[in-house]
């Protein structure tokens, strides 16, 4: 206050006195007057002079207009007013102060009232709280007041509303509104809110704001709609830009395809209006975004991948083979296809098979390489070009190969019906313009960027430079042209290129020095004094000469690494080559290159340095230094490292791959081992089977020898032939159907064992099939050893019960025999009297009859019991067979025993060996890194 009122006493006096008075008396009628209307007139006839006025009605009547503010807000008239009042005090009129001419403090006087109004916190909570008023008359003014409060204090209001209940909520509501005005001042009020504050960010993007802006740019008409348009994508870029959650959520909540309408512009071309332009190029704007380089990687592969599958990679294509279309509109789609395509390989192919509409169809990729080298082009026009072409080949060694295919005989059209991307790059390498030549040196450094095979690849490309003379390479090419003083861009060009070429490639090293021009003009370059113009071309000779001695193979005995070395020494000195070394990253350009990936040079002066090549520069620097000062010695003893580490390698991945077969022996031997456990489940299920069929017959055994009981019981007692003869013919026919079952019963059990046996067959073939390979006969056997011991057991338990079922058929047997001794007791002991001969004589006839009939059916039994005797002792052979078999599969067990512990000790003796040669690789690696060779 004391600030303000130091202004105010600044101005000048006069007629200001009596406004001055006016204001007074306005604030004295506005804090004391009982009537509300009394009150109201006071604050209108405020807000009439506080435009004017705007220092006198801020200093006194601030303080007023907030007390309304909290305590008439029943009537939204003087609220309003208010309102009005308070945003023409804080907000900045920019042609009020142009016209009034004011003075430095003046232009602060927002910013002034501005942190006055924000001294109290409540004061920002009370007007969020206002926003909640439907009445127009309410919520327009106090949307536009905390939007002048985020323009002058962003920061700090910012802070306010994030700590206030609901505060970001309330004024999300604002898009909501149905009307308009407030609907499109609260996209500019969420603007402000949104600027450079993450943590709000976030927050308003979970409020559902993506969803509401993209219905408004829709209902807009998308890029054909107007500034509202403008104001929605702006806002989108302040949720978006550096905001990976937010960008996140956009691409998960499948916004992504909602953009691709934005897009649709049509072949009509109905008109390129100044806001259509505007609106289209924020929208590719907002599509970098998403995918920009300097994103996490992760995001922005699913991003690109997301804008394939949705189709809007391919409506940019459409704009970009478009014509008619505007030439910045025109650039900035080929910058946003350029990071939609780079580093995603179906995005790349996709790019690939791109083709003009022309007659015939050109790729896409040639007519913007024509684009790029030629020279009447605009200049942003010919960057975007390089950038996309950088972008197409970024990580993707099947475009590289097939633009240098494009330069090798083979495959070049002997027609010349066509133009290849490798002639356009050749014809803008050698052209006279010398930004063609760097942009087509730039483009074709990238077409070897960390690809080996298409450095070799390129040395065989031949030139025909004149009629009558012999082709010459592409690598000599580009050093005559060097020789022969070009512009200092054509030569930077040049020189990176043979930079990148030559780097980690020991036979293009070779090709160069096999020309004995080369040496001589690189280290005369170097050594020469010349003007700060030509220090950067004297640094790319040195990194060329220090990447020719350190990537040197020595194959060529003139130029062996010690040679160039001492040559260094003798014309140049260590010590001014590498200074002169250092004159590229000291370069103003080289740092302002590192930063982007993209092109981005105001004029063509600047186009000097590419981004992919300050990343070389910094990792051969200090290498490069290192290897300079390296004594022979050190040479030596580094080669000398290098093949024992070679040798080490060589060992090493002979075990890793004997280690590898030893695996896939063992995913073998466990499909093997699987394999029998599922045999030894059905053996076990049989055995079950057989052991509870035994016990049936058992059952049924102890039965039938209780029934033959009663039957010897019942004839010992018998003493009339009546009462035999009702009983005797019905147990017997009844032992009979035993007997049959019992017969039964053996035969299935003796086709179970032979099923048994079988299954043990197949369990000896399966042991030992795998005993031709070592490992796997130890692992099967280990894993079989405890199944074949509870098999054996398992036979030893049938083996018993077998007995004992054959001990209870000779019971059998003999009860059978007592009951036939019986039998013919009982007729001997029938009485004959003389008086009922007849009778008695009539009776023997039958029990004789009877008799003749139970001697033979007991004959048939002792028949059937043999039988089944005979069956018992040829299972008990079957039994003896599997015990022997047993017996071998044991024998083959400790076999296999033994063949495991061998195997182990091998393996720990390999193991051992394994360790020793690590031991050794990791010493000589400290070796190397004390000689400075990076590992």
């Amino acid at each position: 206050m004391n600030f303000l009122r130091g202004v105010m006493g600044g101005q000048s006096a006069g007629p200001q006195h009596t406004e001055a008075e006016t204001i007074q008396k306005l604030c004295d009628r506005v804090a004391s007057s009982t009537l509300l209307d009394d009150r109201r007139n006071a604050v209108r006839a405020l807000k009439s002079l506080s435009k004017k006025y705007r220092l006198e009605v801020g200093i006194q009547a601030m303080e007023h207009l907030i007390h309304v503010l909290q305590t008439d807000r029943s009537d939204s008239e003087i609220i309003g007013y208010a309102l009005d009042t308070l945003y023409n005090i804080i907000a900045n009129d920019e042609e009020e102060e142009v016209e009034e001419n004011s003075t430095r403090q003046s232009d602060d006087l927002g910013s002034q009232f501005t942190e006055i109004f924000i001294k109290q916190q409540e004061n920002v909570t009370l007007l969020l709280s206002l926003l909640e008023e439907f009445d127009f008359h309410v919520r327009w003014p106090g949307v536009k007041l905390l939007t002048s409060l985020l323009k002058q204090l962003g920061p700090q209001v910012q802070q306010i509303i994030l700590v206030s209940p609901m505060g970001v909520s309330r004024l999300m509501d604002l898009l909501a509104d149905s009307r308009e005005v407030i609907r499109n001042d609260g996209v500019l009020l969420l603007q402000a809110l949104t600027r450079s504050n993450g943590a709000i960010q976030k927050i308003v993007a979970f409020e559902n704001a993506f969803e509401r802006l993209l219905d408004i740019i829709t209902e807009e008409g998308n890029s054909d709609g107007g500034i509202v348009v403008e104001d929605c994508l702006l806002l989108l870029q302040n949720l978006l830009k550096n905001n990976n959650s937010n960008q996140n959520f956009f691409k998960e909540g499948s916004y992504i395809q909602r953009m691709k309408p934005w897009f649709e512009v049509g072949d009509e071309n109905s008109g390129w209006s100044a806001q259509k332009v505007t609106n289209l190029h924020l929208m590719l704007q907002l599509v970098r975004v998403l995918v920009s380089p300097t994103n996490p990687p992760g995001a922005t592969s699913s991003c690109q991948k997301a804008m394939f599958q949705c189709r809007l990679l391919q409506q940019l294509c459409t704009i970009l083979m478009a014509t008619g279309v505007p030439a910045d509109i025109l650039t900035e789609t080929i910058n946003t296809v350029s990071e939609v395509i780079r580093g995603c390989l179906v995005n790349q192919d996709y790019f690939a098979s791109v083709n003009a509409p022309s007659n015939p169809p050109r790729p896409a990729i040639v007519v913007l390489l024509m684009s790029m080298v030629n020279e009447r082009q605009p200049f942003v026009l010919r960057c975007a070009v390089l950038y996309c072409f950088q972008c197409f080949l970024y990580k993707n060694q099947k475009g590289q190969g097939e633009i240098v295919s494009t330069l090798l005989p083979s495959t070049i059209d002997a027609t010349g019906n066509s133009v290849s991307a490798g002639q356009l790059l050749c014809g803008g390498l050698f052209s006279t313009d010398s930004l063609s030549n760097w942009c087509a040196a730039v483009a074709l450094a990238h077409a070897l960027q960390e690809n080996a095979i298409q450095k070799e690849q390129l040395l065989r490309v031949q030139l025909a430079t004149s009629i009558g003379n012999p082709p010459v390479s592409l690598l000599q090419q580009c050093t005559n042209i060097l020789s022969q003083g070009s512009k200092i861009q054509t030569r930077v060009g040049l020189l990176m290129l043979l930079c990148t070429w030559l780097s980690n490639c020991p036979i293009a090293v070779t090709h160069f020095l096999h020309n004995s021009a080369n040496v001589p003009f690189l280290t005369g370059q170097i050594a020469e004094n010349l003007g700060e113009e030509e220090q950067l071309v004297q640094g790319l000779c040195a990194l060329l000469l220090g990447i020719s001695i350190y990537f040197n193979d020595n194959s060529l005995e003139s130029y062996r690494k010690e040679k160039l070395k001492q040559l260094i020494e003798k014309r140049i000195g260590k010590e001014n080559f590498i200074e002169k070394l250092g004159f590229i990253s000291k370069h103003e350009l080289y740092s302002r290159a590192s930063q982007k990936p993209q092109p981005n040079f105001p004029s063509p002066e600047y186009m000097i340095f590419d981004h992919e090549f300050t990343k070389l520069v910094k990792e051969l620097e200090g290498v490069i230094t290192k290897a300079i000062y390296k004594s022979s010695e050190e040479d030596k003893k580094e080669e000398e490292v290098k093949k024992t580490l070679e040798q080490h390698d060589s060992i090493v991945t002979h075990y890793k791959n004997m280690i590898r077969e030893q695996d896939l022996q063992l995913e073998e031997l466990k499909q093997q081992v699987s394999t029998l456990k599922c045999q030894n489940e059905q053996l076990q299920t049989a055995v079950t089977q057989q052991v509870s069929q035994i016990q049936q017959h058992k059952d049924q055994y102890n039965l039938l020898k209780v029934q033959l009981g009663k039957d010897s019981q019942h004839q010992g007692s018998y003493s009339d032939g009546a009462q035999m003869n009702g009983i005797q013919p019905e147990d017997i026919g009844r032992l009979r159907e035993e007997i049959e079952e019992l017969k039964g019963h053996q035969e299935l059990l003796q086709s179970q064992l032979a099923e048994k046996d079988s299954l043990i067959e197949n369990l000896k073939s399966s042991q030992t099939s795998p005993g031709a390979n070592e490992q796997s006969s130890t692992t099967a056997s280990a894993g079989d050893s405890e199944e074949v011991a509870e098999l054996k057991q398992e036979l030893a338990t049938l083996k018993s019960q077998l007995n004992s079922q054959s001990v209870e058929i000779t019971k059998l047997q003999t009860e059978k025999q007592e009951l036939l001794q019986k039998t013919e007791a009982f007729a001997k002991s029938v009485p004959v009297s003389g008086e009922n001969e007849t009778v008695t004589a009539a009776k023997t006839t039958d029990v004789e009859g009877r008799l003749s009939a139970l001697l033979q059916e007991t004959k048939e039994l002792k028949n059937e019991i043999k039988a089944l005797s005979e069956e018992r002792t040829a299972i008990k052979e079957q039994l003896d067979s599997s015990n022997s078999t047993i017996a071998i599969l044991q024998n083959e067990k400790n076999k296999l025993q033994m063949e495991i512990t061998d195997s182990k000790k091998e393996q720990d003796d390999l193991l051992v060996l394994l360790a020793d040669q690590d031991q050794k690789i990791f010493s000589l690696k400290n070796k190397l890194k004390e000689f400075g060779h990076p590992v």
